[in-house]
């Protein structure tokens, strides 16, 4: 670890805090929206990061997997739901659990759009010194708020419970095809660590994605 890296980390910091804390904040958001006032009434309706920071999940794994493997998968924590709280349980449940990657995947969106319109133009503008001390900084924080966002979003929408993606395959299957997902649940965690952490599987997956946001943003 040099200073460039602990540099690039602080750069990265707010992509991180933005996207895990947009991300819960949708969960409950919707939720509200659909008749669940369980967030609301906990007070984890709100932009605050303080209210949806673990430890764990949005400082160390980050890091580590930051150091370690160039990308960042991490998370908060989770924003209450009851679904009996909704007007269609099965349904609504599945809309709550997509709102926080959608969520991200617009923020993605965002951070693309302000380099291609706002700071390239600029850094044409502004001297090399300039630039070089004011913009890229400001480019790479976008950046990485890009690449967070777009990489929490596909990571979480993986069709396995308790991650997003399998609360949205378990809301909108048909009956045995949900119960089969729902019965995964229990392992989920230890089906992501097996394949991500010992096949290695993110690789294929993240890499190339990664690569693909680095283009749309150099």
């Amino acid at each position: 670890m040099d200073r460039t890296f602990f540099l690039n980390l602080l750069i990265a910091i707010p992509g991180i805090l933005v996207a895990i804390t947009f991300h819960e904040a949708a969960h409950g958001f919707a939720a509200y929206r659909l008749g669940d006032e369980t967030a609301k009434a906990q007070g984890r309706l709100t932009l605050n990061p303080l209210s949806h920071i673990d430890p764990v999940g949005t400082i160390i794994v980050p890091a580590i997997l930051f150091l370690f493997a160039g990308f960042v998968i991490g998370w908060a924590k989770p924003v209450p739901v009851n679904p009996y709280n909704m007007r269609n349980p099965k349904r609504d449940m599945a809309l709550s659990a997509a709102a926080g990657p959608l969520t991200n995947i617009a923020i993605a969106l965002i951070s693309i759009i302000i380099i291609r319109i706002l700071i390239f133009p600029l850094s044409d503008i502004l001297s090399a010194s300039l630039s070089r001390a004011i913009l890229q900084p400001i480019y790479l924080m976008f950046q990485y708020s890009a690449v967070i966002n777009v990489v929490l979003a596909v990571f979480n929408m993986i069709p396995l419970p308790p991650l997003d993606g399998g609360r949205v395959a378990i809301g909108f299957l048909p009956h045995k095809e949900a119960e089969f997902i729902s019965r995964l649940e229990p392992y989920g965690f230890m089906i992501i660590i097996f394949l991500f952490f010992i096949l290695g599987i993110g690789r294929y997956i993240f890499g190339p994605l990664i690569q693909f946001i680095y283009l749309l943003t150099t």
